[in-house]
């Protein structure tokens, strides 16, 4: 009986933390003062501007676990996308873009 209980808590623990949100996903503002929101796609995240000139342009795609992630970022005013990442610190997502993995631009965001 006792085990039963015990494999049914660890089921229920199980199942209600495999549809736990990531850290990434919400809306952040972004270092110029832009709203971005950050949504599960497809089993990565799809990060899109909101406000701003650029609104309604999808700007990059992550994927990742644990507030580390990787994938594509775009320069909206450039039209041009770079490898990129991010790292969630708090209330705080570090977003970095690269070229060739060694020219690389940083800005903080911060969550809305």
């Amino acid at each position: 009986m006792i085990r039963s209980f015990v494999l049914a808590i660890s089921i229920a623990m199980i199942a209600g933390s495999a549809h736990a949100e990531e850290p990434i996903v919400g809306s952040w503002k972004t270092a110029a003062g832009d709203t971005a929101v950050i949504a599960s796609c497809g089993g990565s995240y799809c990060v899109t501007l909101k406000t701003g000139k650029y609104a309604g342009r999808k700007i990059g795609t992550l994927a990742g676990t644990g507030g580390i992630y990787a994938g594509e970022i775009t320069d909206p005013a450039a039209d041009k996308t770079y490898s990129g990442s991010g790292k969630i610190s708090g209330n705080s997502l570090r977003m970095q873009g690269c070229v060739m993995k060694i020219l690389c631009k940083s800005q903080t965001w911060t969550r809305l």
